[in-house]
């Protein structure tokens, strides 16, 4: 046992003694490991932030039900129905308050403007807390919140390029109600040809929230295949699960990641194998077999992804500044639970990218290992 703990505590000296003669590539090698893992969390990070930004958001409506088109998606919602389902579904039993909104792209990646009805949409949230301005005066009239005003750099009565037209800025708005930018539903549809009375999404207030899976069941069967959710089931599904673009997206990354690590650590270790050839060569003519050069080269991969794997958990909390300072509308959250999913995922990437130039060192024959030059 005592032999056993000592060999093991040589080869670790051996792993360490080993980074540490290359300290420029071992710094090398572990901040390429961290970009690829402050990569994989950055991207979940930012993809729950802003799925619980848009979830938030869509709670402080104040409805207890959500009605969106069949086949219609959380993100985006490009499906539009006529606006008089909303408006049966306001005589049905237990139903208070109804309003729909109309959103429509407004060009760039996740950037949307959203027509709001102000009358009916104060009267179920509670309106807007007016930082600067006030409601739509003129058609042309637009709200933003104070966040899109500051990434925008806008103030009250600036002029906003939105749909190849221009918007006067009259209302800067608390954050954390609905959209970021909003206009008159009417104006918007006719700037978006989607037809009169279209909406995107209805928002349903009821008398009791108690009543809200009875009023659900109730509509179903009234009204067929619509998409009906409770506002408070909005967690499950602003989800990066739910949406399977995001997540195949999410995939993606995490495969190049993967490719990152490997191609990474296979040079580095390459590289530093053929270097030590005549290493090898002294260990294995003192009786080192091949598993234990293998053993050696492997945790020193071990060692380099767990210090990148640390680098990059450190680096996303740069990202978030950097994301925060400079692009406000779009949210990132430390993901502690991908820590050790970007960890294994960096080691994995790392131990694939260690295993031939690993085999190719316990190969080496005594012989040719002393001559090389």
């Amino acid at each position: 046992m005592m032999a056993m703990k000592a060999s093991f505590h040589l080869i670790n000296k051996l792993v360490v003694e080993n980074l540490k003669h290359r300290p420029v590539r071992t710094l090398l090698s572990a901040l390429a490991i961290g970009v690829q893992v402050t990569m994989v969390l950055t991207l979940v990070g930012v993809s729950q932030g802003v799925l619980q930004d848009s979830a938030r958001r869509s709670k402080a409506v104040g409805a207890d039900i959500m009605v969106r088109a069949p086949g219609s998606s959380i993100i985006g919602g490009s499906v539009n129905y006529p606006e008089k389902v909303l408006k049966l579904i306001a005589t049905f039993p237990h139903v208070k308050l109804t309003t729909g909104t109309l959103v429509v792209p407004a060009g760039g990646l996740l950037s949307y403007v959203t027509g709001i009805d102000l009358p009916s949409f104060s009267a179920m949230s509670g309106g807007f807390r007016y930082l600067k301005g006030g409601p739509f005066r003129d058609p042309y009239d637009v709200i933003i919140d104070e966040v899109y005003a500051r990434e925008q750099h806008l103030h009250i009565n600036d002029t906003l390029h939105l749909l190849n037209k221009q918007w006067r800025v009259c209302g800067i708005v608390e954050p954390g109600k609905l959209a970021r930018v909003m206009m008159r539903i009417d104006v918007l549809r006719e700037l978006s040809s989607t037809g009169s009375n279209q909406i995107t999404v209805g928002y349903v207030k009821l008398d009791d929230p108690a009543n809200t899976q009875e009023t659900i069941a109730y509509i179903k069967q009234k009204l067929g295949p619509y998409r009906l959710d409770s506002m408070a089931d909005l967690a499950s599904l602003y989800s990066v699960s739910s949406i399977p673009i995001l997540s195949n997206f999410i995939d993606i990354i995490i495969a190049l990641a993967v490719l990152i690590g490997f191609l990474v650590v296979f040079l580095s270790m390459y590289t530093a194998v053929l270097e030590r050839t005549r290493e090898i060569g002294v260990l294995k003519a003192l009786g080192a077999s091949p598993a234990y050069v293998l053993n050696v080269l492997m945790r020193e991969t071990t060692l380099l992804a767990i210090i990148g794997s640390i680098l990059g958990i450190l680096l996303t909390y740069g990202t978030r500044w950097l994301i925060q300072a400079f692009v406000p509308s779009m949210p990132q959250l430390i993901v502690y639970d991908w820590w050790p999913i970007a960890a294994a995922i960096a080691l994995a990437g790392a131990w694939l990218g260690a295993a031939y130039p690993g085999l190719k060192a316990a190969r080496q024959q005594v012989i040719e290992a002393l001559s090389y030059e």
